[in-house]
């Protein structure tokens, strides 16, 4: 199999949104099952070179590799769904393959040649698919997701190279998956089959005919709908699969798995004969829909119920829940109104945590969450801006070093707590020129970080410009802060505790990036159990006094 790897495309229709990335993650998922090795790829249709400059509004969450890439968020969940590791290589967008050509141009490795779409844009494309698997570690089966929908201007270069791979390699080593909308009217009692026939129809226009239509629906498909797509869409009936709406993500892999969809994939690529072991997957679908308890966490944020702009964080609290054996419900606290309100919007939770962002607005508001949470024993976690919050806040409140501040907000602060990086101050260029990626970190024995892991040497993502000031280390350390974890290399604070508090941990890095099915973060792990005892002192308080 290692020298013929297959490759399976992934393509949309009818709206956006449809939950391709999952789809993709799903069968990767299956094929993993399969006992096959499996990387996935996502081509994004957009000019920006990554979405690293892209508003949280815009575009959610950036997820960053271990290499230091910032990358679309789909790519954490290929990583949380098939536990491989992405690289620079898994996402590729419109940016950097006319970038990649321009360069080429420009050094004239073109030999005078006039540089166009075709062949020049879609044989760079064609490269990338191919360069995923040809390094140090060739996968059995590369799964392609290409972002928007079919008919999109943008994708079209994107859908051309692929139509000349396709027609390059040998017919049983591509597959081609069309995820599609078949919505249901209620009024007439019908699932509507022509939104897929016109998307497909695009598709065939170009060149490519879907192989299996991966049909999102509210409503069970009827044998004469399916049937419909079939004759219409020219694929056989048992490759229309139903992609019904559910609770949790983790349940489509399961979904597939009923479907036939894996064993569908081994017939049309000619893979080996094997069965798919998924009895731990359901398992923890099991334990996710099934919990004996549940806890509430306050995300104390300013891209309020923006889900995406924390994608990597819920899926965490999902992971450790399942550890916990509880549910966790997220309780969204705008901290633009926090002051004044702090009992109001916090009173009740179980725990507290700030994650990451940038900018001066709500942080105030953050850091009143940081004290709230130290003072009333709550367990906490701040992740990246969230450290530097509860930071401020410990050195303003318990230090006395009032005008304590990030320079981040305030340029011209006399008390720069936390500051720019040293290596950061002449970098004028704002893409791809944070600190990111993965850095080792030294952890000291017999702090909560060191118990979590259950070692003292890990290594953990970062993306920010900002770091701790050590010129305020020994004053910090003397009231009662603890700095657990530390880049030695660097001499930088990763993570930060608190003396006298149940469980308060503020890390500069990332942990959510690294959570996984099957495998939790340690820091979140250990976040959500301190918050289910946090909540049990409450209720043996509550239960006491009214005896």
């Amino acid at each position: 199999m290692s020298d013929n790897t297959k490759y399976i495309f992934f393509t949309g229709g009818v709206i956006s949104g449809l939950g391709k990335g999952i789809a993709a993650a799903s069968v990767g998922a299956l094929l993993k099952a399969r006992g096959l090795s499996v990387t996935i790829q996502k081509f994004d249709p957009y000019i920006n070179i990554d979405p690293g400059t892209m508003s949280p509004f815009q575009h959610g969450e950036v997820y960053v590799t271990e290499d230091g890439s910032e990358t679309d968020l789909d790519l954490g969940h290929y990583e949380r769904f098939i536990n491989t590791e992405m690289t620079k290589r898994n996402n590729l967008t419109t940016g950097q393959v006319y970038y990649s050509v321009i360069t080429k141009e420009r050094n004239g490795d073109y030999l005078g040649a006039t540089v166009q779409v075709i062949p020049h844009i879609t044989n760079e494309i064609k490269e990338a698919i191919k360069d995923v698997s040809a390094n140090s570690e060739k996968f059995d089966v590369v799964i392609t997701e290409v972002g928007g929908t079919v008919g999109d201007i943008e994708s079209q270069p994107f859908l051309e190279a692929i139509r000349q791979f396709c027609l390059e390699q040998p017919k049983e080593n591509t597959l081609i998956i069309h995820l599609t909308l078949v919505p249901y009217i209620e009024s007439s009692g019908e699932a509507k089959t022509k939104p897929t026939q016109h998307s497909v129809m695009r598709m065939r226009e170009i060149g490519l005919q879907p192989d299996m239509l991966l049909c999102r629906t509210s409503k069970r498909l009827e044998k004469e709908t399916i049937d419909k797509l079939s004759l219409f869409c020219n694929v056989t009936p048992e490759s229309v699969i139903e992609g019904r709406d559910v609770k949790s993500i983790y349940e489509v892999p399961l979904m597939f798995h009923k479907s036939g969809v894996g064993e569908l994939i081994r017939n049309k690529l000619d893979l080996p004969e094997s069965s798919e072991n998924f009895s731990d997957w359901k398992e923890y679908v099991r334990k996710i829909k099934h919990p004996e308890g549940k806890i509430t966490i306050a995300m104390c944020g300013k891209y309020n119920k923006l889900v995406d702009s924390y994608k990597s964080i819920l899926e965490a609290f999902v992971h450790a829940g399942v550890d916990n054996s509880v549910k966790v419900d997220v309780k969204w606290v705008n901290t633009e109104e926090l002051a004044g309100n702090q009992k109001e919007m916090l009173g009740n939770v179980d725990g507290i945590l700030i994650p990451p962002g940038f900018g001066k607005r709500g942080v105030e508001g953050k850091i009143l969450a940081a004290k709230y949470a130290r003072i009333k024993k709550i367990p906490f976690l701040g992740i990246c801006l969230g450290m530097q919050c509860s930071v401020i806040e410990f050195s303003r409140n318990v230090c006395g070093i009032k005008n304590a501040n990030s320079s981040e907000f305030d340029p011209d602060t006399k008390a720069p707590i936390i500051d720019f990086m040293e290596s950061q101050r002449k970098i004028k260029k704002k893409g791809g020129t944070m600190r990111l990626g993965a850095y080792p970190c030294t952890l000291k024995s017999g702090t909560l970080a060191a118990k979590a892991y259950g070692k003292t040497d890990i290594s953990e993502r970062h993306r920010h410009r900002y770091e701790f000031n050590n010129k305020y280390k020994s004053k910090l350390q003397k009231r009662g802060m603890i700095f657990s974890g530390i880049n030695e290399r660097d001499d930088l604070t990763e993570i930060i505790e608190l003396k006298n508090h149940p469980w308060f941990v503020g890390t500069q890095f990332h942990p959510e990036l690294k959570s996984r099915v099957f495998s939790t973060h340690p820091l979140f792990k250990d976040f959500i159990n301190a918050s289910k005892k946090y909540q049990e002192r409450k209720r043996n308080k509550k239960s006491k006094k009214s005896k």
